[in-house]
């Protein structure tokens, strides 16, 4: 299911980032489900059109899935959502984010010196895939 799902995922940010739109807010709560079972996204607060060059600096998001470029205001465009699909991706196949605490700050200062921690066993496609997502430098993140 969790490929099923990341898969409609890569679908939309394609079809967004075409449009020069960056989503910058992907989580469980903003994916619906259909009655058939696909997907819908919800909640296009932090949308925000900029053109492929651009960067833009606003600090927004859920902590527990914002890119390192994100929260170290270093100026984000479409690798920010790639980063998220990562997360969310870890979560599906995990059953949690691989970052959290109470303290956001904590949870800022894990993303950007914690490797994602995956358990033994756990499948390895999956695991380099989201390995791909969440690279610190966007530049060599996969969908960038």
């Amino acid at each position: 299911m969790a490929r099923f799902y990341a898969a409609q995922l890569v679908v939309v940010f394609e079809f967004i980032h075409n449009l020069d739109l960056i989503y910058r807010d992907l989580k469980p709560e903003n994916v619906l489900l259909t009655q058939s079972g696909y997907i819908k996204l919800a909640d296009f607060g932090f949308v925000k059109k900029i053109k492929p060059w651009e960067r833009t600096y606003t600090l927004c998001g859920t902590p527990e899935y914002m890119s390192p470029e994100v929260i170290m205001s270093l100026g984000h465009g479409i690798g920010a959502d790639w980063y998220t699909l990562g997360i969310l991706l870890y979560e599906l196949t995990c059953g949690r984010p691989p970052f959290m605490d109470n303290d956001t700050y904590e949870i800022f200062k894990k993303v950007l010196k914690d490797p994602i921690p995956f358990d033994e066993g756990y499948d390895p496609d999956a695991k380099s895939l989201i390995r791909h997502l969440t690279k610190h430098d966007p530049s060599k993140r996969y969908g960038t």
